[in-house]
């Protein structure tokens, strides 16, 4: 990472009340990494430093906005692709133990291989699709929070991540701009699978201003045994939510 880009690290991290100048090392190993990598596997269409820096390092650690993954808890990312937020939060919040969760086997071993190489024993990588690890014994219920970032929209998101999630649990999704229609589905489909939204907070991304949400959901009741539905049938059929 060059100087200008450790500075860009530093002051948008500065705006989250984060201060990063201890891990600014790891976090120009994992852009190297990130980089070296793309040129093997499918990782990221971004290749700037400052857009790396800002769209993924910084980005991915929004999602602490509110305290809501403060504490010593189980965390899944659920669609990690090429480690966002799971690598970011493992490097912030040591405390930490993340599963990066990907059905890319590609792309799960370099998480996994990058963890290594960074030093990041709170990193489990894992491959496989959310409706059947959903069901598996030791993956339903066994997390203390879900984080999602840029995966899907809020009904699926709620069916696919909710299962993972003890009563008690929080699915904290990290989305762009969040319509109202968006929402509606994603309170019912919620709702169905045994959650309720806590937050909304629409906020902008540091440095760049792009509209960014935070949507915290809390598991508050059992989800049924019907859900995950099987596998791609969430996508092709969110609930309450016409597929785009």
């Amino acid at each position: 990472m060059t100087p200008e880009g450790r500075r860009f690290l530093l002051n948008a991290a500065a705006e989250l009340d984060l201060d990063l100048s201890p891990q600014a090392e790891l976090f120009g190993r994992l852009l190297d990494l990130l980089v070296a990598g793309a040129d093997q596997v499918n990782l990221t269409s971004l290749r700037n430093e400052r857009d790396i820096i800002l769209k993924h390092f910084v980005d991915s650690l929004t999602c602490l906005r509110g305290g809501w993954l403060d504490g010593e808890w189980s965390v899944l990312d659920l669609g990690t692709g090429a480690g966002f937020p799971a690598l970011p939060l493992a490097i912030v919040r040591p405390e930490l133990r993340v599963t990066a969760m990907d059905a890319t086997r590609k792309k799960v071993e370099f998480v996994g291989r990058t963890a290594r190489d960074l030093g990041l024993a709170n990193v489990e990588p894992l491959t496989g699709r959310a409706e059947t690890l959903g069901r598996q014994p030791g993956r339903r219920e066994g997390y203390d929070r879900v984080v999602t970032r840029a995966v899907a929209a809020l009904p699926i998101l709620a069916e696919l991540a909710l299962p993972f999630l003890p009563v008690g649990g929080l699915l904290v999704a990290q989305k762009g701009a969040l319509g109202p229609e968006e929402l509606e589905a994603g309170t019912r489909a919620a709702a169905e699978v045994g959650g309720e939204v806590r937050a909304v907070e629409p906020f902008a991304l540091p440095v760049l201003g792009d509209a960014r949400t935070l949507v915290v959901v809390e598991k508050v009741a059992p989800t049924p045994e019907r859900y995950p539905r099987r596998e791609g049938v969430p996508n092709k059929q969110p609930l309450f939510w016409k597929a785009t």
